[in-house]
């Protein structure tokens, strides 16, 4: 008699798979696009080789990739989704993840305080974060303020995000309070950017488009995410970061488990990993990702393309994942109102 085990395997073979392929776990994760080969190398090839598993690895905007979860909803496809942490609100808020136990991850307790539990009951956790601030050419003027961006020497010489960026919120956010904001609505920062809209040489939509405006010396100022300091840094030309005095604001990007999942187990293997010393420290070194690890040492020059360091963490004025949601609705109108008409 043949057994069940030889038959399985005949099957399999009919199929044209081994025995061996059809077992090895899978792990789907859906991940922004940006630095893939450098993910691949420091994280997602070690960890195949660690487990003995697959990752399937997609790709995309936030936006994009929450919209997948809900379209699958009812029969997920994803396992683990690495997003921004306001977006992990809404897709809480939507029942799309689900708790993390995080008694499971070795690695929960070298995080920083405010990477640990950024949306409260453990459904997030941080594996990055940025701060935003101002760029500039130092041989050409100074910046000690966010208000600096609207000198008379900077006229038709500056860049901006969009609203509808993530750093669009956080340039607002910033300048709203070096004008004396009181109000949720950010309209002190909406109406300053408005009344200097003819200023702006553009209202960029990709942070890759900041380093070729200052090579060829269209602006003298840009508001940008940390993590495009190192490309903006690569030109030969005189520009510093910013630490203007009101402070610089940032954001966090988080791991989450998608409700419904059927590995939690390898899941909550790859978020510990993600999370670990040795694998925040590779992408830290290769200036991917500004490590939430406390535990993580870097060298100077390296830290100084990133937001590394317990001061700078402490430092960062965070829009809350919440505020972000209950008003970006009212900042894109006030925008489109003022700025965009």
């Amino acid at each position: 008699m043949i057994s069940t085990r030889m038959a399985a395997g005949a099957a399999l073979a009919v199929l044209g798979l081994s025995p061996a392929f059809a077992e090895t776990p899978i792990l789907t994760i859906s991940v922004y696009g940006i630095a893939q080969d450098a993910y691949k190398k420091d994280l997602y090839d070690p960890f195949e080789a660690s487990c003995g598993c697959k990752l399937v690895v997609e790709t995309g905007n936030s936006s994009e990739r929450l919209a997948k979860l809900e379209a699958n909803k009812a029969s997920p496809v994803i396992d683990v989704a690495a997003i921004a942490d306001f977006n992990a609100l809404e897709a809480a808020k939507k029942d799309l993840i689900q708790p993390i136990d995080v008694s499971k991850l070795s690695n929960y307790g070298s995080l920083y305080d405010l990477a640990q539990d950024p949306l409260g009951g453990h459904l997030a956790i941080g594996y990055t974060f940025y701060s935003t601030s101002i760029v500039y050419r130092s041989d050409k003027v100074s910046i000690a303020s966010w208000k600096d961006l609207f000198k008379p020497e900077l006229a038709g010489r500056i860049a901006l995000p969009n609203i509808t960026t993530t750093q669009g919120p956080l340039a607002i956010y910033m300048i709203d309070k070096a004008e004396g904001g009181t109000t949720p609505d950010l309209k002190a920062g909406i109406d300053a950017i408005a009344a200097h809209r003819e200023d702006v040489v553009t209202f960029y939509e990709r942070g890759s488009q900041i380093p070729q405006l200052f090579e060829q010396e269209e602006i003298l100022a840009a508001v940008v995410g940390r993590f495009g300091w190192a490309n903006i840094r690569k030109l030969d030309l005189p520009i510093k970061w910013a630490t203007p005095s009101e402070g610089q604001t940032g954001g966090m990007n988080v791991l989450t488990l998608v409700k419904g999942t059927r590995n939690e187990v390898l899941a909550l293997k790859f978020i510990d990993y993600w999370l670990s010393q040795e694998v925040q420290t590779r992408l830290a070194m290769d200036l991917v990702d500004s490590p939430a690890n406390k535990s993580v040492e870097v060298p100077a020059e390296t830290a100084e393309a990133l937001t590394y360091g317990a001061e700078t963490a402490a430092s960062l004025s965070f829009i809350t994942p919440a505020a972000m949601l209950e008003n970006r609705e009212a900042w894109v109108a006030g925008w489109n109102a003022k700025v965009a008409q």
